[in-house]
């Protein structure tokens, strides 16, 4: 359905032929906008163009007011419905401590119990930049570890001064 801000309705309508539906949903067959337009007014109805696009385009006869509402109304359900996912972030550094890289990985396993996706990132700082494989190593390790929860969406990756990866909750 378009949009209820898109809809052309009564005047605005332009189109030689449409093809027309009453207000019950029957089909009233090809006719001239006028035509139409005086069977909406003769009913106290709005024409309403829903399907533009169409060769000829579909025109309705109904409330428009009452049809913005139930469409609003429609939006709004769905939107309920939708599921967000956001993207946590966890930093670490290459020369981290096991203790702490199980603290960090409990944190990601929080996130991903949520539906949340982590983005890991090793952050290096000044000489680490020669051994980006120990880097790469801690990131090996933390796929080790979420392995039963996490599976890797998107392998590590050097942007600049950082190396990151992507974690997703595994299906079941």
């Amino acid at each position: 359905m378009a949009n209820t801000n898109d809809l052309q309705i009564n005047e605005q309508i332009r189109d030689k032929e449409i093809r027309l539906i009453g207000e019950s949903g029957e089909q009233l067959g090809i006719m001239s906008a006028r035509d139409a337009m005086k069977l909406a007014r003769d009913a106290e109805l709005d024409l309403v163009k829903i399907a533009p696009t169409a060769k000829p385009p579909v025109c309705k006869i109904i409330d428009y007011s009452k049809y913005r509402y139930e469409m609003a109304k429609r939006e709004k359900e769905a939107k309920k419905k939708q599921k967000t996912t956001e993207i946590k972030e966890i930093r670490i550094t290459p020369n981290i401590d096991d203790n702490d890289l199980n603290t960090k990985c409990n944190q990601a396993r929080k996130f991903l119990e949520k539906g949340d996706k982590v983005k890991v990132t090793v952050r290096f700082r000044g000489r680490e930049m020669a051994h980006t494989s120990n880097g790469r190593a801690v990131l090996d390790q933390i796929v080790e570890l979420m392995s039963d929860i996490a599976t890797v969406e998107k392998p590590p990756k050097m942007e600049g001064r950082n190396m990151s990866m992507f974690l997703a909750q595994k299906k079941q």
